[in-house]
């Protein structure tokens, strides 16, 4: 790999004006599309094969016309303090403004609250809801316009009016200014550790045209492929964090070729076959966890694993071809400014912080892994207490009127209001499908914990029959999850009596069960994953100790970042500072998401880490030398690295919906205890106490497994004679 990654470095280097112009073309080509493309679809959460999903599958067939893909609006009216939305002055502004609602050419309905009954028993509260003909995705400005206008119109006779739906969502995603937050950091960090603008710059450039290509991409196949908002959030956070990674360890190793005296070509050619290995074998490790997500069974975790997985793709493309030939334009540019005066590239020899580190470490191995080892596991403790749901608009900030909706309804109508359980009856085949339908309604509406049930409602053949049911409490509640176990543990009884069955759906049902079974997958795709770890690195590094221990470490990390999430977005310590006015349960999706990224970025820093140990430890160093030898050469690139990461991760912590927000600080978490505390304490420790062990391989292993040169020891070899570098005039014209 390392032989046929250098000739692509050199063939990038000689042909940098053919490379730049397919990039450009390319670029071009995706964004035409996404020009063209219309907007991105927003599917939601489904999963086949649950309850919930099947009730709503079922509704689809028996209720033709009548589902649920059509945008609501709930508007929710509180009278002034004092008086009720019945008196005289406030029914009329209601009934005005639901009159305004339902005069757009996109409504199918705007249901009066007092024809349907739909006042607080006070008597303080009432809501309408506004049923579109169309999805949420596909509502016209002119549709929002009409309905922000009818809501201050409302306001105005000193009704507090607010409302949540579907159709109130603006569609999120990413490219706020928090966003350019993270990559100034990262501007910064590469400044500081290069010395060299242009060299800071150029992989700042190559990643924001590797985020490019793969939102256009997205953008362009999302009315296609279904891809979400979220899921171009997720592709763009991935994409811009290895992006600048990886073109940083290429530029990294190109400046220490040049210094060992290697020409821009030879030095290029050499940093594209020995980093870019290892860039193409962390990438790997990424698109596999990230591909691997589609065997959890959510098709909108599957697409968002993908097309992530694309843009890790695109960024690793990016680093072999585009990074190369940039060197090519300006081969001295990213050196230093005194290198670039003078023509030549004095190779560091002196200790520097990484070397001062690592003796750190091996002279108190003991204490650093064990004072790493407690920490991470203090911090793993929270995830004993972890509660899996779904965010809705309870966990949105109280400036958004969805939130103040939800809160009035709340207050109004009861916690249980917001997250009403559906129950579908099928009584097809049964004489007295009506019957069937009231029995069961009775036996739900008795359960402990039910507030009220909804008249049946039958659809034209007359066999099948729905009703809401309101649950005491809130939708995120645990009593809200026993109580849909309650009800459907009640099926075998009711339906041995009607003849007739039901399942449970609804939002908060679909919730519970999506947490549910993501929950049951966590375990099995762990293990799938460290195994998977073990695997490649045990072909990578020849060594059985290597591979356990950097899949204990990764472990640790995961373990210990998704408890300062339940820390945080749960338990609510510090979540004021991030902006989260609302704690509860965390995201359904948040486990499999820290395993899968992760588990990939994780995997990058033990390679470009350890690969070097190893390098040094074969070249006839000893185990303790190779340490310190691998933080000489890597160590500084690493924690820029990381930086880097926790600085774009980080950004998304400023977005509004809460899912990104969490997903961001997630990430940034287990980003800085991977690399900080697993990569640089407990890795070296582990690795002093082993000793020569470390890298020991039955030898029948040893002639078993293939021979991956990820480091390019055999380039390194066969390149052993250092060039005389030209001056810096010559070396441009030379090349």
């Amino acid at each position: 790999m390392a032989t046929f990654l250098y000739r692509v470095g050199r063939l990038a280097f000689r042909r940098r004006w053919y490379v730049a112009l397919v990039w450009a073309a390319v670029l071009a080509a995706v964004g035409l599309g996404a020009l063209k493309a219309p907007g991105a679809a927003d599917e939601g959460f489904s999963m086949p094969g649950i309850e919930s999903q099947k009730a709503f599958d079922l509704m689809e067939q028996r209720f033709p016309g009548a589902t649920a893909d059509g945008a609501t609006a709930r508007v929710v009216f509180v009278a002034p303090k004092g008086e009720k939305v019945t008196a005289t002055a406030n029914r009329k502004a209601v009934e005005a403004t639901v009159t305004d609602l339902a005069d757009g050419s996109q409504v199918a309905s705007a249901v009066n609250p007092f024809q349907a009954k739909a006042v607080s028993k006070d008597g303080t509260t009432a809501y309408a809801t506004v049923t579109y003909k169309v999805a949420a995705d596909d509502l016209t400005d002119a549709s929002k316009t009409q309905l922000d206008q009818a809501l201050d119109q409302a306001r105005d006779s000193g009704l507090t009016v607010d409302a949540g739906g579907t159709a109130m969502n603006d569609g999120g995603g990413a490219g706020g200014a928090a966003e350019l937050i993270g990559v100034a950091i990262a501007a910064v960090v590469l400044l500081v550790t290069f010395g060299s603008l242009a060299a800071a710059g150029l992989p700042l450039l190559t990643a924001l045209i590797g985020v490019g290509v793969s939102m256009a991409s997205i953008l362009a196949l999302s009315d296609a492929l279904g891809l979400s908002t979220t899921t171009g959030t997720l592709a763009m956070m991935l994409g811009l964090a290895v992006g600048i990674d990886y073109a940083l360890f290429v530029v990294s190793r190109y400046r220490e070729e040049r210094a060992k005296g290697r020409a821009p070509q030879e030095a290029t050619s050499l940093a594209v076959g020995t980093a870019g290995s290892a860039v193409v074998f962390a990438g790997l490790t990424v698109v596999i966890a990230l591909a691997g997500l589609s065997v959890v069974g959510i098709p909108m975790l599957t697409k968002m694993g993908l097309a992530a997985a694309g843009a890790v793709v695109v960024g690793v493309l990016i680093a072999l071809t585009l990074v190369p030939a940039f060197l090519g334009f300006w081969p001295n540019a990213v050196l230093r400014r005194k290198a670039r005066k003078s023509g030549r590239v004095q190779a560091e020899t002196r200790d520097n912080g990484g070397t001062r580190w690592a003796r750190f470490v091996l002279r108190r191995p003991l204490p650093v892994l064990l004072l790493g080892v407690v920490g991470l596991g203090a911090l793993a403790l929270p995830v004993t207490s972890l509660q899996l749901g779904m965010p809705g608009d309870e966990a949105k900030s109280t400036s958004t009127t969805e939130r103040r909706a939800y809160d009035a309804l709340a207050e109004g109508f009861g916690p249980g209001f917001n997250g009403p359980l559906t129950v579908v009856v099928d009584a097809k085949g049964d004489d007295d499908a009506e019957g069937a339908a009231s029995t069961i309604a009775k036996e739900i509406g008795a359960t402990e914990g039910v507030v009220s049930v909804s008249p049946a409602r039958f659809n034209e053949a007359g066999d099948t029959a729905v009703f809401s049911v309101v649950p005491s409490t809130a939708p995120t509640d645990e009593k809200t999850k026993d109580l849909v176990t309650t009800i459907r543990g009640e099926r075998p009884g009711v339906e041995s009596a009607t003849g007739a069955t039901f399942e449970v759906t609804g939002t908060t049902a679909l919730n519970i069960d999506i947490s549910e079974k993501v929950q049951s997958a966590l375990v099995p795709y762990l293990i799938v994953v460290v195994g998977l770890a073990i695997v490649l690195l045990l072909v990578v590094f020849r060594s059985l100790l290597v591979p356990l221990k950097a899949a204990l470490g990764f472990l640790l990390s995961v373990l210990a970042s998704l408890g300062a999430v339940v820390v945080v977005f749960q338990e609510g310590h510090g979540a004021g500072l991030l902006g989260v006015e609302t704690t509860g349960p965390i995201m359904s999706l948040m486990p499999i998401f820290l395993v899968g990224i992760v588990f990939g970025l994780a995997m990058d820093y033990e390679v470009f880490l350890v690969s070097r140990m190893r390098e040094a430890y074969v070249h006839g160093e000893s185990a303790q030398q190779a340490v310190t030898s691998g933080f000489r050469h890597s160590a500084r690139v690493v924690v820029a690295a990381a930086l880097i990461m926790i600085a774009v991760f980080a950004g998304f912590i400023g977005e509004s919906d809460s899912m990104i927000k969490m997903i961001g600080f997630g990430l940034a978490a287990a980003v800085l205890l991977d690399a900080f505390v697993v990569r640089m304490a407990i890795v070296p420790a582990v690795l002093a106490l082993l000793g020569d062990k470390a890298w020991w391989l039955p030898k029948w292993l040893d002639r078993a497994l293939p021979r991956v040169d990820v480091e390019g020891e055999a380039l390194t070899r066969a390149a052993d004679t250092p060039e005389v570098p030209a001056p810096a005039g010559q070396e441009a014209a030379r090349v």
